[in-house]
């Protein structure tokens, strides 16, 4: 059986990108990156998968007059790179059913919340100051909605009273590191059922005492 072959959209720094390609340098993950396209030629994921050996494609949205003829651009690379799985880590750009209907839920984003709660931007801020005592990540399929498909793993860190938006973030995103490499791996065994917006994973059982993965990190 093939490796799950993986493309991966960025705009910024790449942290989630880095914490994918090691789980895959370490044999957590059985999958290859065939291809990581950013929109921003400055940025600087570019210098990360050059480091972990990942060909890349700059396509800047600038150059195209709407969303769609971006994304069109953005599907035809991924397809000649023969992408099996489309991983957006910090892309900074809302996709659209071009490139969404190429790859039917098969399309994967993490959020800096507790979905469906503290959707778009500045997620850690919204958290912090509604002052909620509990926060976290979503790893979730995309589709037409901004922050809004099926879930596919959660992971809860607590909110201290008064630390502020910068310390939760970085709890976050330590989580987020941890649950995105899982839920790549769950597509690659073949584990995931997607039900409109329910997701069933074969093989996890009841998640017990473990209260802050849901479903448990193997």
């Amino acid at each position: 059986m093939s490796k799950l072959r993986l493309g991966v959209l960025a705009s910024g720094t790449g942290s989630n990108f880095e914490a994918i390609a090691e789980a895959i340098a370490s044999g957590y993950l059985d999958t290859e990156i065939t291809i990581l396209v950013c929109n921003r030629p400055q940025a600087a994921v570019l210098e990360k998968a050059s480091r972990h050996g990942v060909p890349t494609a700059v396509i800047e949205h600038g150059n195209y007059r709407t969303r769609a003829e971006f994304d069109s651009a953005v599907r035809d690379c991924l397809m000649e790179h023969g992408v099996d799985l489309l991983v957006m880590a910090g892309f900074d750009r809302i996709v659209t059913k071009t490139l969404l209907e190429a790859f039917p839920d098969r399309v994967l984003n993490i959020h800096p919340a507790l979905l469906p709660a503290f959707t778009g931007e500045a997620a850690q801020k919204q958290a912090a100051e509604y002052g909620v005592r509990i926060a976290g990540a979503t790893v979730h399929i995309v589709d037409g909605q901004v922050d809004h498909g099926p879930i596919v793993v959660q992971a809860a860190v607590p909110a201290i009273p008064g630390e502020g938006e910068e310390a939760l973030r970085a709890r976050i995103l330590a989580q987020e590191h941890l649950i995105y490499p899982f839920a790549i791996k769950l597509f690659a065994e073949g584990r995931v059922k997607v039900e409109g917006r329910k997701v069933t994973v074969r093989g996890c059982s009841d998640p017990g005492g473990q209260t802050l993965i849901s479903p448990p990190r193997d």
